[in-house]
């Protein structure tokens, strides 16, 4: 989960290697540090925090070189403190690294038994004392790399500095990403390492990804690919697509913020790649697999992405008739799942490198199913690996809590439900150009639903005291109910659990009394009485209710609330949708009112690439 960078320049790269940190700071920002190699030194700096800490840190006590290595941190062990923070380095070698090394206790008894002595808590600094080993008994850094590389059980990409060999870097990936930028030819010559696309985008536009146990040797001018066999090979040169940019905030308080008012333009973006307008139809990319013979639908993800998926299971099962697994990535190896000949396997994530999904991905794809992605970065490892290949177009999420890609993905899911159910002849062309004409609505019922941004806000501080919250829904609200408490766990700190409607009285209700805020999910339609009849069972034992609804249910069951979230009216398919906007609302106003860090929430990043 954390961020690498590394650069083979021909002038000063400290201030180059922290804008690609700052890129990154999505994937963690417990600490971080840069390593440059200056006359003959490795040049070490590094700071707990924030990336604004390094900063100061590089302004008392600059670090020159033309060639350096970075790293921000999510801590997975030791502690976020300077001396757990990359780069790890001995006398004569410096890395970073993302992922973790499995077998690192043995490894580091190993290196202590033979003297060695260890500055950090981490199973990163391993790698650098197997290297560095390696090098002080000899070998050059290609062959010390290539003994030490089949010696590690984990995930890791890594970039590695030679202070012996100030011209070079070494990189390498298994299980975590790692990307290959050229720069400019000639006397300006310059090559780059990164976790993703993003952080080079700054820095050239022509990458190659790095496959699964490859390494590459770079140079100021010249990179050379080994697999994970130690042969060379060579590596598609692409154009990133990724933006140069600067992501800023605008006039928006927070990125969250920012990006909640992005989904009416994201969400009419995506659905403006799956939907054709001119006869009212879905289009999906070319399938080399007939939808029609489908017989089972596994869906597999995590955290947001998997309520995402939560959802979509009512559609497939409603419009296609097609039965639906639906397992959290990091649980569906282990319970030895039953995969039918004839599957679809649909893995969902915003960011395509997720180490539980891609894992469970690579399980699928060994049992035979077909593959498909939806996936915001559509050059990531999961699209690469796919069958069917369904792109979100939400753009760079800098927030750490998810929200606009969450509604891209409910974008895509529906739009690949309602095709699924036409290939299976469920859907009459005229129920087909129905359900498009509804989805063409989304993007206007969004902003509807942002109007009300204000009446949130005034009323956050009465859930902001709480200590817990409940939030309830049924059928496809159950799965909002989720992700509402999961965003206010997220960013606000304050325990919240969502539950279908319906299972208040087997066993949760126990939790009700007049300090607990229960936020309920009741559109009008054919579950409002029955949602209502729960939300009666918890106002009877003082239970503080908020009710988001729209005008009609309001008028019915509003009187008696602390506070309501009027919705527009809306068809029942896009609900999950638009009463995604007051959710992600409502949690971003408490966590403004309590005063946490809303983009950058403790213990958390953006892109899991640790299992």
């Amino acid at each position: 989960m954390c961020g690498i960078i590394g650069i083979v320049g021909t002038r000063s790269v400290a201030g180059r290697l922290v804008d690609g940190l700052r890129r990154m700071e999505y994937r963690g920002y417990d600490s971080s540090g840069i390593c440059t190699l200056h006359d003959g030194a490795l040049v070490r700096r590094r700071a707990e925090g924030r990336l604004a800490n390094l900063v100061a840190v590089l302004e008392q006590d600059p670090a020159p070189g033309n060639v350096g290595i970075a790293h921000t941190r999510w801590a997975t062990h030791g502690a976020p403190t300077a001396a757990n923070a990359h780069p790890h380095a001995t006398g004569e070698v410096a890395i970073v690294h993302n992922g973790i090394i499995e077998n690192y206790k043995e490894l580091r008894s190993e290196m202590a038994a033979a003297g060695r002595v260890f500055e950090s808590e981490t199973d990163s600094e391993v790698v650098a004392h197997l290297i560095s080993a390696e090098v002080e008994g000899g070998a050059d850094p290609v062959e010390a790399v290539r003994n030490v590389l089949p010696r590690l059980r984990g995930a890791f990409a890594l970039a590695i500095a030679f202070r012996a060999h100030p011209d070079m870097l070494i990189g390498a990936r298994l299980g975590s990403p790692l990307v290959l930028g050229y720069g400019p030819e000639g006397e300006e010559a310059e090559m780059y390492l990164g976790s993703d696309a993003l952080a080079l985008a700054p820095l050239t536009q022509r990458i190659a990804y790095l496959e699964e146990g490859d390494w590459v040797v770079v140079r100021r001018d010249s990179a050379e690919v080994f697999d994970a066999q130690g042969n060379p090979v060579t590596r598609e040169i692409r154009a990133s697509g990724a933006s140069a940019a600067a992501v800023e905030k605008g006039n928006y308080r927070h990125f969250m913020q920012k990006e909640i008012y992005e989904q009416p333009t994201v969400v009419a973006q995506t659905l403006g790649s799956y939907l054709r307008r001119s006869d009212n139809s879905v289009a999906l990319p070319q399938i080399d697999f007939d939808l029609s013979q489908i017989r089972r639908l596994t869906i597999v993800a995590c955290g947001t992405s998997f309520y995402a998926g939560l959802v979509a299971k009512y559609w497939f099962e409603q419009f296609a008739r097609v039965p639906v697994d639906i397992d959290v990535a990091s649980e569906f190896r282990y319970r030895n799942p039953v995969l039918e000949d004839g599957g679809l396997a649909l893995f969902i994530s915003q960011s395509g490198e997720t180490a539980d999904t891609l894992a469970a991905l690579r399980h699928c794809k060994a049992h035979g199913q077909t593959i498909g992605v939806i996936v915001n970065v559509p050059t990531s490892t999961m699209a690469r690996e796919a069958d069917l290949l369904l792109p979100t177009h939400a753009g760079p999420e800098i927030g750490v809590a998810s929200t606009k890609a969450f509604t891209c993905q409910l974008a895509v899911l529906a739009a690949l439900a309602a095709h699924m159910a036409v290939k299976k002849g469920r859907l009459s062309r005229e129920e087909e150009a129905e359900i498009v004409r509804h989805l063409l609505e989304t993007p206007a019922a969004l902003n509807a639903a942002l109007a009300h941004d204000d009446d949130i806000a005034a009323m956050a501080h009465l859930v902001a005291p709480a200590r817990d919250v409940l939030y309830l829904g049924r059928g496809q609200d159950y799965p909002l109910a989720l992700e509402g408490a999961l965003k206010l766990k997220e960013i606000s700190y304050i325990h919240a659990e969502g539950y279908a409607a319906g299972e208040m009285k087997h066993g949760p209700i126990a939790l009700i009394d007049d300090a607990v805020p229960v936020v309920v999910i009741a559109p009008s339609g054919p579950l409002f009485e029955k949602t209502v009849s729960n939300m009666e069972e918890v106002r009877a034992r003082g239970g503080q209710v908020v009710l988001i609804s729209d005008a009609e249910g309001l008028a019915a069951a509003g009187e008696g609330c602390i506070a309501t979230i009027e919705m527009p009216v809306v068809h029942p398919l896009i609900v999950p949708l638009v009463y995604a906007v007051p959710v992600q609302l409502l949690a971003y106003h408490v966590a403004v009112v309590k005063g946490t860090d809303v983009d950058q929430p403790r213990n958390l990043a953006k892109s899991v690439t640790v299992e």
